[in-house]
């Protein structure tokens, strides 16, 4: 288990639009670019393994790519290569971290100095959510996944710890990715909770977000 004095003061950054990781949730990804190949053989070579996984957002004036303060990385658990060279990787939830800022070097891809402060809880137990109402919480998912016609796991929903039932739909729902930056900064899991149901209600009311499961 990585401590808060392993974290490093540098890390390259995966800017993914939608792809959210939580702490202690899990992340597959699918790496073929070149210069995303060149970022994963560099992070297997560092003790952590740690990518930081980033939204971005318009820079100024609609030019240029801009990353969001806040992010989260994660560490590679398990990557396996295809016989075309690309790469199958799972990344492991650790902490959140802000972006102090984008660090250069002749890294094809990005990288920034990052902060871990404020975010210890991360690197902790695993969450509860004391003001959860289970069954009134699983009816609005009943009647939003009948809405969108999606399938899932009722009893696995209904015997999931907290953490992991709000974590795992707040990373495999489809919003927008201003969306899903709200559920990565919310300070607690109660608040992340409160902040899905919100996105969730919205959408049964008829918003512009058409929600499915990755």
């Amino acid at each position: 288990m990585i401590q808060p004095a392993d974290l490093p003061d540098t890390i390259a950054v995966f800017p993914l639009p939608g792809a959210l990781l939580l702490p202690r949730s899990r992340l597959p990804l699918h790496i073929f670019e070149p210069r995303y190949l060149q970022m994963l053989e560099d992070t297997l070579k560092t003790r952590q393994r740690l990518i930081g996984m980033v939204q971005p957002c318009p820079g100024p004036n609609g030019q240029g790519e801009d990353l969001h303060a806040i992010g989260c990385a994660g560490r590679v658990t398990q990557f396996s290569e295809t016989e075309d060279g690309r790469y199958l990787v799972t990344l492991s939830g650790v902490s959140r971290f802000r972006v102090t800022r984008e660090s250069g070097g002749f890294a094809p891809y990005r990288r920034c100095d990052v902060s871990w402060a404020g975010f210890e809880r991360d690197l902790g137990r695993t969450e509860a959510d004391a003001a959860l109402d289970r069954p009134s919480f699983l009816n609005l998912l009943e009647r939003f996944f009948t809405a969108r016609s999606l399938s899932t796991d009722w009893e696995a929903l209904k015997e999931a710890e907290d953490e992991l039932l709000i974590n795992s739909l707040a990373m495999l729902l489809e919003f927008d990715p201003e969306d899903k930056q709200a559920l990565l900064e919310a300070p607690c899991l109660a608040t992340r909770r409160e902040t899905l149901v919100t996105l969730i209600e919205f959408a049964l009311r008829g918003g512009s977000q058409e929600e499915t499961l990755q």
